[in-house]
């Protein structure tokens, strides 16, 4: 029978599991968080072991923090099989190092390289395309449906970029939202935060003329839609002031 191992989902725990796994040679079939629902011929197993927070801090000391970063953002990722390729990663980092970002002819590394890229284009793009609109008691508020979990990546861009501002960010995709309070940000579940949308006096009018001035810049001769689809992919559109409309 196959072992399936679960974790609660945290990207510490998953790091304390595959450890575990790879001291004590065990072999999973697959490493799944707690809302997997297995078939009839799986084994789930719930490793309930102690989780040393300083992990991360190891990790970067032995293999490097470009490893590390990569090795977090496979974990943000929609993957299905992330969790197993990261246990394949670990375990040959375990035996190179430092060198391990090198091995490209790895097919672990080659598909960390490959998953943890796709992630961070799609956090550079959420950057620029993410659209704040001013609501009541000065709070911008965003919405946005990445295809990653990439809310903890945009908000400590917005940290920086936004930081003397009160903001909200919605991931409507994993109803789960970032709040930043002018010191720090928090990440909660939808239902644990509520938050009144009436937008201030303004935002309509401000939205009305940055419609127009994106009309009338453009060079109707000029227009290219290829182009355009290139460097502003439809799935963004939705919460795109300028261009929502369109759809």
């Amino acid at each position: 029978m196959n072992n399936i191992y679960i974790y609660d989902g945290d990207f510490i725990s998953l790091l304390n599991i595959i450890l575990y796994l790879l001291k004590n040679n065990l072999h999973p079939e697959n490493i799944k968080t707690d809302v997997y629902h297995p078939s009839l011929f799986e084994n789930t197993i719930y490793l309930s072991i102690l989780k040393n927070e300083k992990i991360i801090d190891q990790i970067i000391s032995a293999f490097g923090q470009y490893a590390m970063r990569s090795m977090y953002y496979v974990f943000l990722s929609k993957e299905e099989n992330k969790e197993l390729i990261l246990y394949y990663f670990f375990q040959n980092a375990l035996k190179r190092r430092h060198k391990i970002m090198y091995y490209h002819n790895l097919k672990c590394v080659s598909e960390v390289l490959r998953i943890s890229n796709y992630v961070r284009h799609e956090t550079h793009k959420m950057k620029g395309f993410l659209r704040f609109k001013e609501l009541e008691k000065n709070i911008l508020y965003a919405e946005m449906e990445p295809t990653n979990n990439i809310l903890f990546l945009v908000s400590c861009h917005f940290v920086n970029r936004l930081k003397n501002e009160f903001w909200v960010i919605k991931d409507n995709k994993r109803k789960i939202i970032s709040i930043y309070d002018k010191k720090q940000f928090v990440i909660v579940k939808e239902e644990e935060f509520k938050l009144s949308q009436k937008e201030s006096k303004g935002e309509q009018n401000i939205e009305f003329l940055w419609r127009i001035f994106y009309k009338t810049i453009g060079i109707k001769e000029r227009r290219n839609e290829r182009c355009r689809m290139n460097f502003m992919p439809k799935k963004y559109w939705k919460y795109i002031t300028e261009v929502k409309e369109e759809l």
